[in-house]
């Protein structure tokens, strides 16, 4: 509550409250073909994703450009959530098979792209709306945690009626509708149109988070100032 950006409290969450439910999840992706088609390329994303080089030469409106005008914007690397990962995992060691933590990263390196592909930003509010889009998704407990917790502290500072908690639940929803997107080919998904990419995953659009936007801007209240380090 003190910082959102304190990504590393996140870390502690999910450890804490996920028990052995990843394990399920990842037991379920690989019984898919599409989960065995990216366990067998096991790729490794984070270098894909922070070549930026190779993202500006997609055209203008397809999903890598996106991306990449996210990241840059936001000030953001792929490798900047290994490192925040990193310093939780050198007190917090993780006892998993090689195989686990392919997928367990997997989920950890796709988080932006749920920014992109929801349309929710990095306020608090949009943070909370991607935990429960992610919930939906991957049935992370720790994330739904955080996004509820979240909705709370937000309520204090919101106009009465701003509906935080239903933009959060609309998220969860939006996830469940959705095809996970961690079962994507990420490289192939980069050179899509935005807009056919978002059709064909089936994401729609989240009305409440926008509704809340508009509500505090109409009270002169920036969404960008809730929960943000001093």
């Amino acid at each position: 509550m003190a910082n959102k950006e304190d990504t590393t409290q996140v870390f502690h969450i999910i450890k804490a409250l996920n028990g052995a439910r990843p394990f399920k999840v990842f037991e379920r992706f690989l019984e898919t073909p599409e989960g065995q088609a990216r366990f067998q390329e096991r790729r490794y994303l984070p270098p894909l994703l922070d070549n930026h080089a190779e993202l500006a030469k997609l055209p203008e409106n397809t999903v890598g450009r996106a991306y990449l005008h996210f990241m840059q914007s936001q000030g953001l690397t792929a490798q900047g959530l290994v490192d925040e990962y990193a310093k939780f995992e050198s007190t917090n060691k993780f006892e998993a098979s090689e195989d686990f933590m392919w997928f367990a990263n997997r989920l950890r390196d796709t988080h932006d792209l749920l920014h992109v592909f929801t349309g929710y930003s990095r306020d608090a509010l949009g943070e909370a709306c991607v935990l429960g889009f992610t919930y939906s998704q991957d049935k992370n407990i720790g994330a739904r945690f955080i996004a509820y917790m979240a909705g709370l502290e937000i309520k204090k500072s919101v106009p009465r009626g701003a509906p935080v908690f239903a933009a959060i639940r609309q998220g969860e929803k939006l996830g469940r509708a959705a095809v996970k997107i961690y079962t994507q080919d990420i490289l192939a998904l980069m050179e899509e149109d935005l807009d056919s990419a978002r059709k064909r995953l089936n994401v729609g659009t989240p009305t409440r988070y926008f509704e809340v936007h508009e509500a505090l801007r109409s009270n002169n209240i920036d969404p960008y100032g809730l929960i943000a380090a001093a």
